[in-house]
């Protein structure tokens, strides 16, 4: 089966492509490997150092949905039709993939089968599908600094659950655990601390 990073580039770049595309036009790449295809693919702009406003809320909704149908023991994810077919600009996929492409390479190098029954047992799968369920909403909220660690976790994870490699999805695990603390942390100090904090997290972030 051919690396994700090869067949998003040859989709997206080497085939040619209408200017609008849709979500359902790239879930023709997943074959069997919907789910960890899904987190990656949709967790993956909110994930990079790039501005992607307006991204994190609605896929972030779709992630938690994903979750929870994992969480459940679906082999056939439902998505709603209305996000499933939104179109997006080409171009704007295409940023995001050249600066995604060369991070999947990396993890691509070192990913191979181990530790499968983290991907594969029930156990291992609630566990993933839970976590990822929670930086979901933490992706949700409209709040500088929820947004980027958490998508890199789900990314890392859903990665792991692609190439069956446990390894790597327990370090997106951790990557998320790290992300659940920020967020919180962030929640608990807007309580404290009001708008002032807010306005020093979206000048910290701006810099």
């Amino acid at each position: 089966m051919a690396r994700l990073s090869s067949e998003l580039q040859r989709f997206f770049f080497e085939v040619e492509q209408p200017s609008q595309v849709r979500l359902a036009d790239i879930l023709l790449l997943a074959k069997e490997r919907i789910f960890g295809f899904l987190f990656v693919v949709l967790s993956l702009p909110s994930a990079l150092p790039v501005p992607a406003p307006g991204y994190s809320t609605p896929f972030g909704i779709l992630i938690f949905l994903l979750a929870i149908q994992l969480i459940v023991g679906s082999k056939t994810p439902w998505l709603p039709q209305r996000m499933v077919n939104h179109s997006i600009k080409l171009e704007t996929v295409q940023g995001f993939l050249k600066a995604g492409i060369p991070w999947l390479q990396r993890i691509e190098a070192i990913a191979r089968p181990r530790l499968i029954h983290i991907c594969t047992t029930l156990a291992g799968r609630v566990t993933i599908g839970c976590t990822i369920a929670l930086m979901g909403i933490s992706m949700m909220i409209p709040i500088p600094g929820t947004n980027t660690l958490p998508a890199m976790g789900i990314f890392v994870t859903g990665f792991g659950l692609l190439e069956d490699d446990g390894a790597i999805s327990l370090g997106g695990l951790v990557l998320c655990l790290m992300g659940g603390i920020l967020t919180t942390s962030i929640l608990i100090g807007l309580i404290w601390g009001g708008s002032s904090l807010l306005d020093y997290i979206k000048t910290l972030l701006g810099r």
